[in-house]
């Protein structure tokens, strides 16, 4: 995808998604924006970054009190959310994934990387993509109209 594909991606699922108004913390909306702009310019690995930020503030601004939260990872907030089963599902896949790239157990295996870039690259894109979607249906899953 190119850039206008990805601001074309991200305005259809705006359209999809956002059916009335919601509120947003000034944190999930600024780290929301990040992600979307990581994402539109290729930067996929930190808008998966990003897009979970804006998860994580945006469960937390939503759904717990912060002093009940001290200490809670993504995990603990989105098994506790409530969310739907889908939705959880795909935000758990994300958080997984996310723990490759940041929890690398050993950096001296990089021969695949280094070999096949591009097959890196095109799974990055995939599940920013899905970053992105997910973050938007956690931020617009309390609507009022």
């Amino acid at each position: 995808m190119n850039e206008q594909e990805k601001w074309n991606y991200i305005n259809t699922l705006e359209e999809e998604l956002l059916l009335g108004g919601v509120i947003l913390s000034e944190w999930s909306t600024f780290l929301a924006k990040d992600a979307e702009l990581a994402f539109c310019s290729g930067a996929n690995l930190a808008a998966i970054l990003a897009a979970q930020a804006a998860i994580e503030s945006h469960l937390r601004y939503v759904y717990f009190d912060p002093v009940q939260t001290k200490g809670w990872g993504l995990y603990h907030l989105i098994e506790n959310a409530g969310l739907p089963n889908d939705l959880n599902n795909s935000l758990h896949k994300l958080r997984k994934y996310r723990n490759q790239w940041v929890h690398v157990e050993d950096p001296t295996q990089d021969d695949h990387l280094l070999e096949k870039p591009e097959y890196y690259e095109e799974e990055l894109e995939e599940m920013a993509k899905l970053a992105i979607k997910s973050m938007l249906r956690v931020l617009y899953i309390e609507q009022f109209v």
